[in-house]
């Protein structure tokens, strides 16, 4: 895959901090035309660079408190195990993240629920019914410092 240059990593960071900008603002804050600025872009979604535009929405707006970092150990780490495992979260849409991990845990998952009953509800009703979890350790998010979803480009 060819290197990305100054003026697509201009448009990545602007595409980022505002996916709603205009073509025309787009290829004024990059320096270049419309025209060449649009072909730039949809090369980028081609190439798979650029895989979407969304709205970030706000999780306490929605009533969403109280975020959980969730370690996860399986009693066996064998190839099927972790498939059944993250084909089960996938699913549940109060998994934001999960992360298949080194170390002492195998995965890391990142959950939002509105308050601690919901919490456990999820523990109880979703959680804990999945076959070979060996151990759940649940931490529980005080403050969000920073948050991003914008790569460093």
């Amino acid at each position: 895959m060819p290197e990305l240059d100054a003026i697509d990593r201009k448009i990545l960071g602007a595409l980022q901090a505002d996916s709603r900008i205009t073509m025309a603002e787009l290829a004024d804050k990059v320096g270049l035309s419309v025209s060449p600025c649009h072909r730039r872009v949809k090369l980028l979604e081609e190439r798979g660079i650029i895989t979407g535009y969304l709205a970030t929405v706000d999780q306490k707006a929605l009533g969403l408190h109280v975020s959980v970092f969730i370690s996860i150990k399986l009693a066996r780490q064998k190839e099927e195990d972790l498939d059944r495992f993250a084909r089960a979260i996938s699913k549940w849409d109060e998994v934001l993240e999960c992360y298949l991990m080194t170390g002492n845990r195998d995965y890391l998952l990142r959950v939002v629920v509105a308050d601690l009953s919901a919490y456990e509800t999820f523990l109880k009703t979703k959680l804990t019914r999945l076959d070979g979890i060996a151990s759940i350790e649940s931490s529980f998010a005080l403050a969000q410092v920073k948050y991003s979803i914008a790569l460093p480009v």
